[in-house]
């Protein structure tokens, strides 16, 4: 069941925001569904709004061939009491805190106040987490989290000091281009450039709980950035190769965990196992394997060897302290 209905979607969402003004233009409909639509909206969506024969009816023609709305008023979104619940839910994550102010959260909590949420945090428990998650109640990690993201948005150039994985102290300007959330260690990171006299000196990964400062220059990236020849930069020279079963779902559960991930698959007919190549960022390597262990005797690494020989250890480690475990009861 889809808590949000598809027909507040992307279209409906550009037709709303095209519908608040009485009169538009043409110029202004395929430049909104060129900037708020999908890549191929603008061979088709523009036909739907601009009168002309095969349209939505939302638009007539005016006075110097401009567009006049049909309706009196511009569209109001409607929340089912199910949406309103799953939002009351959504409130309770300290996420949220990270994209929006007290004063927002405050109005959004006393919109709800009659609501009762969805779920509660306390229902789930995370048995595949790492244990050391990010402080997302800290009020430095808040304002650090936000400034990251506005240069993100805005190819800022920041300063940054920061702690390494490896306890050693670093700093320098930043070139801050993509921020991911990783589910495993409950972490929000940033891709970056390391720059030196505003040249690239090389790229990085920073964790934003890491971060002790961060400065924002004043200063833009201006040289374009292609987010896949960075990414290639960082790619395995080779894949790692696994082989997975269709043992509890595995094939499926195997698809979905890595779905961001470039892979070639390939169905061996007899057996029903699938052969996976997956490329990866040398420096996630770690998680990675994490990840893989998580399936269990539903897949098998095949190579490279140093990956297999670092997962056989990790088995054997677990077995270890599985079995002192025992013997301590």
């Amino acid at each position: 069941m889809n808590i949000f209905s598809e027909i507040y979607g992307t279209y409906f969402r550009i037709a709303a925001k095209l519908l608040e003004n009485k009169v538009t233009d043409e110029k202004t409909v395929r430049e909104t569904v060129q900037r708020e639509g999908f890549r191929d909206s603008v061979l088709f969506l523009p036909q739907k709004l601009i009168p002309g024969g095969e349209d939505w009816g939302l638009f007539r023609r005016g006075e110097n061939n401009t567009l006049c709305r049909i309706t009196k008023k511009a569209p109001v979104k409607v929340l089912t009491k199910l949406q309103k619940m799953w939002l009351k839910a959504k409130l309770s994550d300290p996420r949220i805190r990270l994209f929006m102010d007290d004063e927002t959260l405050r109005a959004l909590d006393k919109r709800l106040s009659d609501t009762e949420p969805l779920y509660r945090r306390e229902q789930f428990r995370f048995i595949d987490r790492f244990s050391d998650s990010d402080d997302f109640y800290d009020e430095k990690y808040i304002k650090n989290f936000r400034i990251v993201l506005e240069a993100v948005k805005n190819r800022k150039i920041v300063y940054i000091e920061f702690v390494s994985g490896h306890g050693k102290r670093m700093s320098g300007k930043f070139a801050l281009l993509k921020m991911e959330y990783s589910p495993k260690n409950d972490k929000f990171r940033v891709y970056c450039y390391l720059l030196r006299n505003d040249r690239i000196r090389s790229s990085g990964i920073i964790n934003i709980g890491r971060i002790t400062n961060i400065i924002d220059t004043g200063r833009f990236f201006r040289t374009p950035v292609s987010m896949e020849e960075y990414f290639s930069g960082r790619k395995c020279s080779s894949p790692a190769v696994i082989k997975v079963t269709t043992e509890r779902n595995g094939v499926e559960r195997f698809m979905l965990e890595f779905a961001s991930y470039e892979k070639h698959t390939v169905r061996d007919l007899e057996t029903g196992q699938y052969t996976v190549e997956l490329w990866y960022d040398t420096q996630d390597e770690t998680e990675m394997l994490i990840r893989l262990l998580s399936f269990g005797p539903v897949i098998e690494i095949m190579d490279p060897q140093h990956l297999r020989e670092q997962a056989k250890m990790r088995i054997e480690r677990q077995a270890e302290l599985l079995e002192k475990y025992r013997e301590e009861e």
